[in-house]
């Protein structure tokens, strides 16, 4: 995968502006789940950043693992995101500002691309994933109180079909159903999983686009 084709295969979607107001579909933590339906109720807002890092080497995805002791998904592997603040202008300003604030990322180094389906989570929610590709070096500041590691995966490793798994495990007396993306000692599922799916089908039409999300 290059940069030029990840450029391309967002074009070919509706055109997206730095306000990432193009319309795109509903996943969520329920998809995993024949018939599932997302919660529609009480959700609060919420953007992520999807770094692509174009290095002379090859592109990777910039993920952060999160501080042990925060109230949601703490520990889990996440892209730097959180709440939409009644000061953002809109969902690219948050993405963008939580990650300068979460990791250190500047924004004069980060180039919008698109954005992926709206996600949904099990715990309330409605987050916008926007799409970059980000121009190193860059300076790197974690905030340790909501990032406990900041660390890069290849990309082509994210988009392979094979590397993407569905999982199951019993909670609260019910089975959930979840995406995951196991890599070396890491183990990235949930919601991070799931967007990670639907990059793969718009990076990687060939393999996975015609696949039902379920299939993994």
């Amino acid at each position: 995968m290059t940069r030029d084709l990840v450029l391309a295969r967002f074009a070919a979607q509706q055109p997206v502006g730095r306000r990432g107001s193009n319309l795109a579909a509903t996943r969520g933590d329920h998809s995993p789940r024949p018939g599932a339906l997302p919660p529609s109720a009480g959700l609060t807002s919420a953007a992520v950043l999807v770094p692509i890092v174009d290095h002379s080497t090859g592109l990777t995805v910039l993920l952060t693992q999160r501080a042990a002791h925060l109230t949601d998904h703490a520990g889990q592997i996440s892209f730097p995101g959180g709440r939409i603040e009644p000061s953002d202008e809109h969902p690219v300003a948050a993405a963008l500002r939580e990650a300068e604030e979460e990791v250190g990322l500047p924004a004069s180094h980060v180039d919008i691309v698109g954005r992926l389906d709206t996600y949904v989570t099990g715990t309330g929610f409605e987050i916008v994933p926007v799409v970059a590709v980000v121009r190193p070096p860059y300076p790197l500041r974690p905030d340790p109180f909501e990032v406990a590691e900041v660390f890069e995966v290849p990309l082509d490793f994210l988009i392979d079909p094979v590397n993407l798994q569905r999982g199951s495990r019993e909670w609260h007396g019910t089975t959930r159903f979840f995406f995951a993306v196991p890599y070396e000692d890491r183990y990235i599922w949930g919601a991070t999983a799931g967007m990670l799916v639907n990059l793969a089908e718009v990076l990687a039409p060939e393999l996975v686009g015609g696949r039902p999300q379920t299939d993994f």
